[in-house]
C-alpha cells in the first residue's frame, strides 16, 4: 500500500529525475559547455539513481533501502555542483530538486528503520 510518505518520496524522486535530465540538456546548450562537464555528469548520474530508486521503492523491493542511501548521497553531490552555477536557472532548479530529494530519501530511511 502506498502511504503519503511513499507518495511524497516517489514524487521527489521523479521531480529530481526530470530536473536533472533537463539540467544536463540545458548545460549542453551553454556557451562554455566544457566548464559544465562535471555538472552534466552528475546530472546524469543523479537522474539514473533517482529513477532506479523510484522503481525499487515502488515495487517494495527489500533492496530499496540500499538505493535510498546512495540516492541521497548522489543528490547532495549533484546539488552542490549545480549550486556552483546557480546563476543559470536550470542549475538553480536542479539543485533545489536534488536537495528536496536527498531529504526525502533520508526521511524514508528513518521511517523504514522504525
Amino acid at each position: 500500500m502506498i502511504t503519503d510518505t511513499h507518495a511524497s518520496l516517489l514524487k521527489a524522486l521523479n521531480n529530481c529525475t526530470a530536473a536533472c535530465q533537463f539540467c544536463a540538456i540545458s548545460c549542453l546548450d551553454e556557451p562554455m559547455v566544457g566548464q559544465m562537464r562535471d555538472c552534466i555528469k552528475l546530472d546524469l548520474d543523479c537522474a539514473d539513481i533517482c529513477q532506479t530508486t523510484a522503481s525499487f521503492f515502488a515495487r517494495v523491493s527489500p533492496h530499496a533501502q540500499h538505493f535510498l542511501h546512495e540516492c541521497a548521497e548522489i543528490c547532495d553531490a549533484c546539488a552542490a555542483e549545480c549550486e556552483k552555477h546557480r546563476h543559470m536557472e536550470h542549475c538553480r532548479l536542479c539543485a533545489e530538486a536534488c536537495r528536496q530529494c536527498a531529504e526525502a530519501c533520508r526521511n524514508a530511511q528513518v521511517s523504514a528503520s522504525k
